[in-house]
């Protein structure tokens, strides 16, 4: 169930960054929302994954999912360049959190 958790941290996380590029955009009450919801699920979930996962682990998934999440939200909606070298890194990250998991 720990690793739902983080899954579902990571995800959230992805939702409170795309508040907060929101935020920087319009300003108004349902932009904050999104902002203060998504991160204070996103921690409560980390929370509740961290009784079970190593610390290290958790925070790496999870900043993990992240930032992956919140590059492919920019590049989806937001135009921000689709180039091969970001791709590659992406993947890299994906690989790593993957890796992670593999020898945890």
């Amino acid at each position: 169930m720990a690793w739902v958790y983080l899954l579902l941290a990571g995800a959230f996380e992805v939702v409170g960054v795309t508040g907060m590029n929101k935020v920087v955009k319009d300003k108004d009450i349902r932009s904050y929302m999104i902002l203060f919801l998504g991160f204070m699920l996103s921690f409560g979930f980390l929370n509740l994954a961290m009784k079970t996962l190593p610390l290290g682990l958790s925070y790496a998934v999870w900043t993990g999912i992240g930032t992956v999440g919140g590059t492919i939200i920019g590049m989806l909606f937001y135009g921000e360049a689709k180039d091969w070298k970001r791709i590659l890194f992406i993947v890299m990250i994906v690989a790593a959190v993957a890796g992670l998991k593999l020898t945890s």
